[in-house]
């Protein structure tokens, strides 16, 4: 009977879901639990539906597993797809509220509800989406290897989304632990810590059962992402529950030192999801299009490490002029400025890749779109340690500025190496070669976008 445990695991879920609806100590515990319960009851019926039963005394059709798992990769394509849309929307949402205040829908629809929804909307949903398709796209190919783990990488698929539902309604509904990129409250904290260690699996036995002799330098990147981000997972979500049946818990810091954790978290949560797993495609996705090897193996791995050894002591330049111990703040801001030179090496390494092929640029959309994403990364890494020297950030803390540098790293480097990447996977995974026309024009109006929303005051 194919998906039928699958269908018994699923409404187990909506049972245990329904218990905690029903036995929840407040409610907005109450209001999340019947939630959860609505979208498993909803995807039980779903699996239900696609169960194929066998007849007695026949043996089911064994599985093709020959080739290479690609359709979670496309349905990782339309995901990130759809959730990059539903977080720029609610950008544009949250601007027009900050400019026309009667747009504020009270409680559930205001800015303080509606702002931590589109960060993480663009980040964790249509950010994280695009790293789990494309690094289960890049470790196969670079591996010659299968995805590890059978069905695993369908929970890590499902488990994110699942993740990402329970955030995006809990921040609506008013549940939250105020954290900055970390604000789900402790029982989705839990579950998320099941899929990233699930994912961790997946892409580490990849790795382990690869026919490829080398591991190529994007899965390095990739693997530190992953690492990276379940240990900062782990330590800013360190709390107390008030009650294993309600929303509220405490956190196991406080004072000088809980803003020092967050920001530990903050920054890295910057330098490892949103800079290390994007460098990953782009190790990979520019050589392809580029149909040219990396200008410099050997300046990759020096990017490797220099960057992560780097970057992870660079959280305390959002803490100038605070409470925190004025040698703390020395140390986030001198290695903030050395973060420049990895940074740039890597903006080198990418467009330096092009030797031989910029010609290709007057015809390529998809290589044009890799090519603003790195000068984008290059103006970034500038401006960002160039603000972390404290006099500058006097003048530039507390400003527009800080908004400007962030939605210029985000849409131009971020926002453009993942349309590049959707663009080169849905032809090969669709074979549909069509609409190119259409891509240029994209491309023109994100070259156009990016700086504009920066510039905005």
């Amino acid at each position: 009977m194919k998906n039928g445990t699958e269908a018994a695991l699923l409404g187990g879920a909506t049972f245990v879901a329904l218990l905690g609806a029903g036995f929840a100590s407040d409610d907005l515990f109450r209001a999340h639990a019947w939630v959860l319960v609505i979208v498993l009851a909803a995807s039980t019926i779903i699996m239900m539906k696609r169960m194929e039963f066998v007849p007695a005394g026949q043996a089911p059709a064994p599985r093709d597993t020959s080739g290479y798992r690609d359709d979670v990769i496309r349905y990782g394509v339309i995901a990130t797809t759809f959730w990059g849309v539903v977080g720029l929307l609610a950008g544009v949402a949250i601007a027009a509220q900050l400019a026309y205040p009667w747009l504020n829908i009270e409680p559930w629809f205001n800015f303080g509800r509606l702002r931590p929804l589109h960060t993480s909307a663009v980040i964790f949903a249509f950010g994280g989406n695009a790293l789990i398709a494309t690094s289960f796209y890049v470790v196969q190919r670079t591996c010659r290897a299968r995805l590890f783990g059978g069905n695993t990488s369908w929970f890590v698929f499902w488990g994110y989304q699942l993740f990402i539902v329970m955030a995006a309604t809990g921040y609506l509904l008013g549940i939250t632990q105020s954290k900055e990129y970390a604000e789900p409250e402790w029982y989705v904290d839990l579950w998320l810590t099941v899929v990233w260690v699930a994912y961790l699996v997946v892409f580490l036995g990849t790795i382990v059962k690869r026919k490829e002799p080398h591991i190529y330098v994007a899965n390095w990147f990739f693997l530190a992402f992953i690492v990276t981000v379940a240990m900062l997972h782990l330590v800013i979500n360190l709390a107390v529950p008030v009650s294993l049946t309600g929303a509220k818990s405490y956190s196991a810091f406080a004072g000088v030192q809980d803003a020092l954790t967050q920001w530990w978290y903050g920054h890295n949560a910057v330098g490892f999801f949103l800079t290390a797993g994007f460098l990953g495609m782009m190790y990979y996705f520019v050589p392809k299009q580029a149909d040219r090897p990396v200008y410099s193996y050997r300046l990759s791995i020096v990017h490797f490490w220099s960057l992560i050894f780097l970057y992870i002591w660079a959280g305390p330049h959002h803490l100038h002029y605070t409470a925190l111990p004025d040698w703390a703040q020395t140390l986030g801001m001198v290695f903030s400025i050395m973060l420049w030179m990895p940074s740039w090496g890597g903006m080198i390494n990418g467009l330096m890749t092009l030797q031989g092929a910029w010609d290709k640029l007057r015809t390529d959309p998809v290589l044009r779109m890799f090519v603003i994403s790195l000068a984008f990364y290059g103006m970034s890494t500038f401006e960002g340690p160039m603000m972390s020297i404290k006099t500058i950030n006097s003048l530039s803390h507390y400003t527009d500025w800080t908004i400007g540098h962030v939605h210029s790293g985000a849409l131009g480097w971020n926002g453009m190496i993942t349309f590049g990447c959707m663009y080169y996977l849905v032809p090969k995974q669709w074979n549909r070669y069509r609409y190119r026309d259409l891509r240029r024009c994209y491309v023109g109006c994100g070259y156009h976008a990016g700086p504009d929303v920066a510039r905005i005051r």
